[in-house]
């Protein structure tokens, strides 16, 4: 019998090479190493027994020694509209008060289950936020720490064995640009392996200008959505703590660069919030702002979080920001979050239990 590996680790932390070693080390042959990799992220395989091919003996090994997800579903919420809210724990650092790290992914089906498309997956980059936006239930507690590629795999496997994926939206806890390399590793295995295109990959951040510039010239296999949120320099200060002093504009030309460097058009986010940037005068110095620009608005009417004083606006109110952005000639669609009724929607995720 060969010997086992002394450290536990998960299936999805192994690239090709490091998992054909294990396989081998366990006793198992190089082409071994590939019936696990395929049947694991092609076929969706979650289960060593399931993989009937390879040796029963190896099966057990693996299953000992290297688990093919390393976190644990501790809670799952189902809205009356299907989507469905999973909170994971993944180990917490040694010595840490929390044992363990928890993340919030929401797996949410197509509105017509006729239409033969598949499911949206919002993912999470990492535990808690930084950003701190008052409105947004993720960043309460702080930043924990970034998420590690598999653990960012893993969401994408434990939403597509709830139904199959046709778009994701690293939209989750987090905030993606502060944890790019670790996520572009992740998407790398999702795009070439899971297959889903980067079309089908939408990041959303808040635009650290910079960091933007830097991800537009090593030209990147997603789609680009930033949370602008108000056109007004103080506001969006207040709105979105983690930006402020950094000039609108700049994130705006940021975004510009994206387009020139990618060809990808910019999807900007607005949380429309009742009484707060919801006004007629918002969607006009909007509009000022991106008239002529290579972009879509996406207008999110707010969901509620508790601890925050925010309203959602009035759908009357929604639909004349969307009609004034119209008439100066900006493109913008408005977005109903699905999941509102489980604390899935968007904003709405946490790192604690509800």
């Amino acid at each position: 019998m060969a010997p086992e590996p002394d450290e536990r680790l998960p299936l999805l932390s192994l690239d090709a090479a490091a998992l054909e070693a294990r396989v081998v080390a366990l006793g198992g042959r190089p082409f071994h190493a590939r019936i696990v990799r395929e049947g694991v992220l092609q076929r969706g395989v979650l289960d060593y027994a399931e993989l009937t091919s390879l040796p029963a003996a190896l099966r057990e090994r693996l299953a000992a020694t290297t688990p093919i997800l390393g976190g644990e579903e501790v809670e799952r919420r189902t809205a009356p509209d299907g989507a469905t809210k999973l909170l994971i724990a993944f180990a917490g650092k040694p010595g840490a008060e929390a044992a363990r790290d928890l993340v919030e992914t929401v797996h949410i089906p197509p509105r017509d289950p006729t239409s033969g498309k598949g499911a949206t997956l919002c993912v999470s980059t990492q535990v808690g936020c930084p950003v701190g936006c008052p409105f947004c239930a993720s960043g309460l507690a702080g930043l924990v720490r970034n998420l590690e590629a598999w653990e960012i795999l893993e969401q994408f496997l434990r939403g597509r064995a709830l139904g199959a994926l046709s778009r994701a939206v690293v939209m989750g806890i987090g905030e993606p640009l502060l944890n790019l390399a670790a996520l572009e590793t992740a998407l790398t295995v999702v795009r070439d392996d899971l297959g889903l295109g980067a079309r089908r990959i939408t990041v959303s951040t808040v635009g650290f200008p910079e960091r933007l510039r830097r991800a537009a010239r090593a030209r990147p296999r997603f789609q680009l959505a930033i949370s602008l949120h108000s056109p007004d320099q103080e506001q969006r200060d207040e709105l979105v703590p983690a930006m402020a002093g950094v000039p609108v504009e700049d994130v705006l030309d940021a975004g510009d660069d994206w387009f020139e460097q990618t060809g990808r058009e910019v999807t900007y986010e607005v949380v429309l919030l009742h009484g707060v940037n919801d006004t007629e005068r918002h969607a006009e110095r909007l509009a000022a702002r991106l008239r002529g620009r290579r972009c879509t608005v996406n207008l999110i009417p707010y969901n509620p979080v508790g601890e925050t004083p925010y309203r959602r606006p009035p759908r009357a109110a929604v639909d004349a920001f969307q009609a004034r952005l119209a008439e100066a000639g900006v493109v913008a669609t408005v977005r109903w979050s699905r999941g509102v009724e489980s604390d899935a929607a968007c904003g709405q995720l946490r790192i604690s239990r509800t």
